[in-house]
């Protein structure tokens, strides 16, 4: 069987609240979700998702190739850039590939992929994250119920704009989870918004009302010596990686010790999971899937020795897209359907064309002007840039107005 075409679509997601994080967050609700189809001579199709710009300079790497061959393919894929570089967007893209020549190899196997790469249960078990800034107290706490109702015995809050917002939320929400579990694992994400100087200051006075199993990206993704720092002086692991592109970019991180949990984000594909993952197990570090539609990481972090928990973002699915996998007994329960398990309806995709609106560049993946440099709190619940805080009478800069919330992302 042989590679022969792709085609490329783009569904949404209906999260039916806002979601985001200290950065920005999508007011309405509504997540872009773009899908490649990996086409073969043989009937059989890939699934990918994941933003996959370079789609087209990519795909002469694979074009042709048996995709049985993925690992080979994937190095291909990365020799095929080298001259320009693999990070970003065209990670990314690799990423998308790489997850629909997983699904083909699978499928070509006629087993689900979890089993493909040799793990022995189909449960993976999970944490909640409601990517939920932007909510205010109640329905944090309605929110998290849901969670608890399925089980989950721990929880990632979004946060790092005020302390005392942050420490007042991860108690409601451990309330919460207390239905489960004597001690929930709390974990607080403030997605590189502070600076090197005031990690330590602030993870300090938040260790002092709530224990913490992690801090994740305290400060940015590649500051070795913040990172460290952090981890040094608090009694909190500190959780990053998900936005880093390739082993070269973890190894300075784990060389010094700067990360105790290692993290990956599912559109950068199955490979570069496994890999990271493999050379975290070197280091006597679990590692950590950052979740993504259809948690496509989860087949791959059940066949992972060293796999601590999955991040679990939403109960619900993409428009058109169906996927054997039932979220229940804190985890992910993995299905039996050849490959990734995820079945696409083009014609309810197709129903989206034009309807989606995603045209302003703004929202939690850009980062504001202020962030690692802000010396007060910012009060009150997250808001629409330059409004008033619902709850409090304090602002946060560069959030997205209800106007611009239809915009890829992928908090």
């Amino acid at each position: 069987m042989k590679i022969t075409g792709y085609r490329t679509l783009r569904t949404v997601h209906h999260w039916g609240r806002p979601v985001g994080d200290a950065n920005g967050f999508v007011a309405g609700g509504v997540t872009e979700v773009p899908v490649l189809l990996l086409e073969t001579d043989g009937g059989l199709t890939g699934v990918g998702l994941g933003a996959h710009a370079d789609a087209h300079r990519i795909f002469p790497a694979v074009d042709g190739q048996d995709p049985r061959a993925v690992t080979a393919l994937y190095d291909r894929m990365l020799a095929h850039t080298f001259k320009s570089g693999h990070a970003g967007a065209t990670f990314g893209t690799i990423g998308a590939f790489d997850m629909a020549l997983w699904d083909l190899k699978a499928k070509m196997a006629d087993e689900p992929l979890w089993r493909t790469l040799g793990a022995a249960d189909r449960f993976v078990p999970g944490y909640a994250s409601g990517l939920d800034i932007a909510l205010d107290d109640e329905e944090l706490v309605t929110l998290y119920s849901g969670w608890a109702e399925r089980g989950f015995t721990g929880a990632k809050i979004k946060g790092g704009l005020d302390t005392e917002r942050d420490v007042r939320r991860l108690g409601a929400v451990a309330e919460v989870l207390r239905r489960n579990s004597r001690s929930p694992a709390l974990m607080l994400d403030v997605n590189e918004t502070w600076g090197r100087h005031q990690a330590v200051r602030l993870l300090a006075r938040i260790e002092d009302r709530v224990e913490l199993a992690w801090i994740e990206e305290p400060v940015r993704r590649w500051d070795v010596k913040g990172n460290r720092a952090v981890g040094r002086a608090s009694r909190t692991a500190v959780a990053s990686g998900e936005n880093l592109t390739g082993l070269e970019q973890f190894r300075p991180l784990l060389a010094a010790d700067a990360v105790q949990v290692v993290q990956t984000a599912g559109v950068w594909g199955i490979t570069h999971f496994l890999r990271v993952a493999t050379l975290a197990h070197g280091h006597d570090l679990p590692v950590s899937p950052v979740g993504y539609e259809a948690n496509p990481l989860a087949h791959a972090a059940a066949a992972t020795p060293n796999h601590l928990v999955t991040e679990v973002q939403d109960t619900g699915f993409p428009v058109g897209l169906t996927v054997d996998q039932v979220i229940a007994d804190g985890g992910i329960v993995l299905g039996d359907t050849p490959g990734l398990g995820i079945t696409v309806d083009e014609a309810a995709v197709a129903e989206l064309a034009g309807a989606t609106g995603w045209s302003h560049p703004d929202g939690p993946h850009v980062r504001p002007r202020v962030a690692g440099l802000r010396l007060v709190p910012e009060p009150g619940r997250a808001s629409p840039a330059g409004g008033a805080a619902p709850d409090g009478p304090g602002s946060v800069d560069r959030l997205a107005t209800s106007e611009r919330t239809e915009r890829q992302s992928t908090p």
